[in-house]
């Protein structure tokens, strides 16, 4: 019996398998350059918050050394429109100074964290210290 299709007359082309085998390089090459891209995306996230809190929390700062001993006490709030997302969070406690029981209630020392995102997903903390000097 002879073959009613013989080789030489079959279109050339892509078998099944070829197709297949190019499909799935194709899917794991898109995978990659989709990962690399989110990636880079929350990179470019992050390097934002790093360089916009610190001057959110050096402003912040700035406004604290302004108010008075009697004055200063735990907050929390935002930066408003302008820097939408960003909230800050202000604690004091008073610093007992050995020995020293006039300037006991002269010393702060003031935690400020400045967060951004979705369930505060970034966070940046300063801690410093303040001398309030009695009046003489």
């Amino acid at each position: 019996m002879k073959d009613p299709f013989p080789r030489q007359c079959l279109p050339p082309g892509f078998t099944l398998l070829e197709v297949m085998v190019a499909m799935s390089i194709i899917a794991i090459a898109f995978t990659a350059v989709l990962g690399s891209q989110a990636q880079s995306v929350s990179l470019a996230n992050e390097a934002k918050f790093n360089t916009t809190a610190p001057l959110l929390a050096q402003t912040k700062m700035a406004e604290i050394t302004l108010e008075d001993v009697d004055d200063l006490m735990a907050d929390s709030g935002d930066f408003g429109d302008d820097f939408p997302g960003y909230t800050w969070e202000l604690s004091v406690q008073r610093l007992p100074l050995g020995g020293l029981q006039e300037t006991r209630e002269h010393l702060r020392r003031i935690d400020l964290s400045v967060s951004w995102g979705e369930e505060e997903k970034y966070r940046y903390n300063v801690r410093f210290y303040r001398f309030f000097p009695t009046a003489r």
